[in-house]
């Protein structure tokens, strides 16, 4: 992000320099919700964690409020940082976008084609886009506890990857996701976006009247059938970007913490928490396991290190500076690591069927699986190349 926006920057999106503490600490705050809600749901407690699920909150359920309240916070921070990379950042370009859009794209179609190919004629054959979108703030907190082993190159191709793949998710959210659409409520959505572009043509710079907007957005969403998170990156792209002071600047300034810290680590411990049957072993072969697991295990970074190979090889694009194709191939690994939007849309593909539980245990064990690789290959990757150079000074 730019100058003005360093407190999201040290959080962890687009940056050359080494990830800050706090980078790490996120993705270990998010893999131990998960493994508390996922213990607490199979202990003798877990009547207590499904009532607190079911929990009425201004007459929604608490785990309503969660998805469809707390989750547009978190896309509208996605959004200002979709909209930043596209402006100014490592998606600006057709040169600096091509890797990493290519990248995404392999890596969206192949575990889409596998889960489809592996679910079809299944109840969970609707799952398809639960393995396509990579989980930036998971991905790029194992990144950070590997420190400097990860050139700065690689870290940056690897959040912009993320944030491509966010671009796709939230389309595929939008078109493949959305039951039916209420024509009266998309007219009321156009009319309130329309109004927020004026005040940002106008140059307004007072926060209130974007988050007002914003309010109004949301239940115009809500109400037309689309998703309602999807107001949250619907308002980013109104919102005033210009100036180191800039709506953008201090929305995301106030932000950033409070999602990273507080909304993913609630929805992962409101999300993660399934409780296994007692025959786990024909549970595990569910085909909304199986091809969730096959979905990000191989077809994503098969498809990103294969979409990117290409993309080289063809001369679109360039392997960045310092940069081997085995470190590529282990960031490609961890681009695996799909958990909050991966969980986000089996919710929406599953609602309360039986396929959500298998979707959420295929999620959580090939997040696991891609990020323990992962980490592997570039470890392996950094000492290889540690032991190159020391071998060039000898």
């Amino acid at each position: 992000m730019h100058d003005a926006a360093e407190a999201v920057i040290e959080e962890g999106y687009v940056s050359e320099k080494a990830p800050p503490p706090s980078q790490a600490l996120s993705g270990l705050l998010l893999l131990l919700c998960a493994a508390v809600a996922l213990v607490w749901a199979n202990s003798s407690a877990q009547a207590s964690y499904h009532g607190l699920l079911r929990a009425e909150v201004a007459g929604w359920s608490a785990l309503h409020v969660i998805n469809d309240g707390l989750m547009t916070v978190f896309f509208l921070l996605v959004g200002l940082e979709i909209k930043y990379e596209l402006q100014e950042g490592a998606l600006s370009s057709v040169r600096k976008a091509a890797l990493p859009v290519v990248g995404a794209a392999g890596g969206m179609l192949l575990p889409a084609a596998i889960y489809a190919l592996v679910a079809m004629g299944t109840p969970a054959a609707r799952g398809w886009g639960i393995p396509m979108a990579t989980d930036i703030a998971f991905a790029l907190g194992i990144v950070a506890l590997l420190g400097n082993r990860v050139p700065a190159a690689l870290r940056i191709f690897l959040a912009a990857l993320a944030i491509a793949d966010d671009i796709g998710a939230v389309l595929v959210i939008a078109v493949f996701y959305t039951p039916s659409v209420a024509t009266l409520a998309l007219a009321a959505i156009v009319v309130i976006m329309l109004v927020l572009f004026w005040l940002n043509k106008r140059q307004v710079h007072a926060v209130w009247p974007y988050l007002l907007g914003g309010l109004l957005l949301w239940i115009a969403v809500y109400k037309s059938g689309v998703h309602a998170s999807i107001a949250g990156v619907l308002l980013a792209f109104t919102i005033p970007s210009r100036g180191e002071h800039s709506v953008q600047h201090r929305i995301e300034q106030v932000l950033a913490r409070p999602v990273n810290f507080g909304i993913v680590p609630i929805f992962a411990l409101a999300n993660a928490g399934v409780t296994l049957p007692a025959d786990v072993a024909a549970f595990a072969t569910q085909p909304a396991v199986t091809a969730t697991m096959l979905g990000l295990l191989i077809g994503k970074p098969l498809g990103i290190f294969g979409a990117a190979w290409l993309a080289v090889k063809v001369r679109w694009a360039e392997l960045p500076a310092d940069c081997t194709w085995g470190g590529l191939f282990g960031v490609a690994i961890l681009g695996g690591i799909g958990f909050t939007m991966a969980l986000f849309i089996a919710g929406l593909a599953f609602g309360e069927s039986p396929q959500l539980d298998a979707a959420k245990i295929g999620v959580l064990c090939g997040s696991l699986l891609t990020g323990s690789l992962g980490a592997a290959v570039l470890m392996r990757q950094a000492r290889r190349s540690a032991a190159v150079s020391a071998g060039a000074v000898g």
